[in-house]
């Protein structure tokens, strides 16, 4: 049985170099495989999957944006690819029998191929973090993690996500040893500013960038200063609790700025049905549903509402992680400052108030002058 392996590069950083790209050759062939293809995702991740992340300010039960799931129908999709490509008739992963990434892996695949079989060792073998070590260690394949820290951390262009180790106790304090992005290296406040077209970030200070290195760069502004450190227990769609530790710079201070200017630019109506359907399409993505027709069709309704999502926001955020809108401007902004101030110039008709708030409570008044209204509520026990 002939073995190809698929790795798939979805940030942070520059790509891979060579020296970094033949370790992850030398890894596949350690492991038995006769080839192993090398893709920069980079740039798909984030305009295929960050973009629509961002757009729908996605955070998994209020709180995580997405890190790991945003990567996987990417992922799954070069897999389906290379499979194609040589001919398989199955593809493989590592995931364990416990955690989100085999539900979005195995998912995704069977959209995108519903006749490749899907193999799954390390669930079929009950491996665990120190089998899986150990088992690298005897067949000599090169690993970053050790028994003595098993940190399980996997990272992409929108973030990284922590777990394992003394982590699984949610009552001790995260380690600052696995922190890379949000170890606070400056001592000053830090103000940017972002400019928005259709709900995406274009520029940052008015310098045009692309929206990988945009989320790369409010992260590393952030970050330097603390910002972006999340300490959960989630509710896993497999049925169980677990504490996860993420850091999220550029995603969480996007997504800051982002809802900032929605609030300036979105119609009342629409802004408040895009918060409803917010966190079902993070539970989507989240619960590996990526290629659905639920997605898509939200992601239909997401597009429609940033037609108007322009402008620009400026942040400030200080060491410590205190991350703050401090300004926000658009040429199609909904505030209108005549109808607004209570300064004179006033442009809004007081005099219709009254009439709007007789009829907009009658039903309420009807009720209590014919059935006795709140007097005969009483208090509930």
């Amino acid at each position: 049985m002939a073995v190809s392996c698929v790795a798939v590069d979805v940030g942070p950083g520059d790509g891979l170099d060579d020296s970094e790209r033949d370790a992850i050759v030398a890894r596949a062939l350690a492991a038995g495989a006769e080839s192993c293809a090398v893709v920069d995702a980079r740039q798909e991740l984030a305009e295929s999957c960050c973009a629509p992340a961002l757009v729908a300010n996605a955070r998994y039960e209020g709180k995580y944006p997405l890190v790991s799931a945003l990567s996987r129908p990417i992922i799954a999709r070069h897999l389906v690819a290379e499979a194609r490509r040589v001919g398989a008739d199955a593809v493989a992963h590592g995931c364990t029998g416990k955690g989100n990434d085999q539900v979005r892996f195995e998912v995704s695949v069977r959209a995108l191929a519903p006749n490749l079989e899907v193999l799954a060792p390390a669930r079929e073998w009950g491996m665990t973090r120190a089998d899986a070590v150990a088992y690298a260690a005897k067949w000599g394949i090169p690993v970053t993690a050790t028994v003595e820290q098993p940190y399980s951390i996997d990272e992409n262009l929108w973030g990284r996500a922590i777990e394992c180790g003394e982590i699984e106790d949610p009552w001790v304090a995260p380690p600052e040893a696995p922190y890379t992005l949000t170890r606070p290296t400056a001592a000053d406040d830090a103000t940017f500013a972002l400019t928005f077209e259709r709900g995406l970030p274009v520029a940052l200070d008015g310098e045009p960038l692309a929206l990988a290195e945009v989320i790369e760069r409010v992260g590393a502004i952030t970050g330097a200063r603390g910002y972006g450190r999340l300490d959960v227990v989630e509710s896993r769609r497999v049925g169980i609790k677990s504490r996860e530790v993420y850091e999220c710079p550029g995603a969480l201070a996007l997504i800051e700025a982002h809802q900032d200017l929605e609030a300036l630019t979105l119609e009342r109506d629409v802004l408040h049905e895009k918060a409803r359907l917010e966190p079902r399409w993070a539970e989507l993505v989240y619960d590996g549903l990526w290629y659905s027709p639920l997605r898509q069709a939200l992601d239909a309704f997401m597009a429609e509402t940033q037609r108007h999502v322009a402008g620009e926001v400026r942040l400030t955020v200080s060491p410590g992680g205190a991350l703050r809108v401090v300004g926000r401007r658009s040429p199609v902004a909904l505030y209108d400052k005549g109808l607004a101030t209570y300064d004179r110039g006033d442009a809004f008709r007081h005099e219709d108030a009254a009439g709007f708030v007789r009829l907009w409570g009658l039903g309420v008044t009807t009720w209590a002058s014919r059935q006795g209204g709140a007097e005969q509520d009483g208090p509930t026990t």
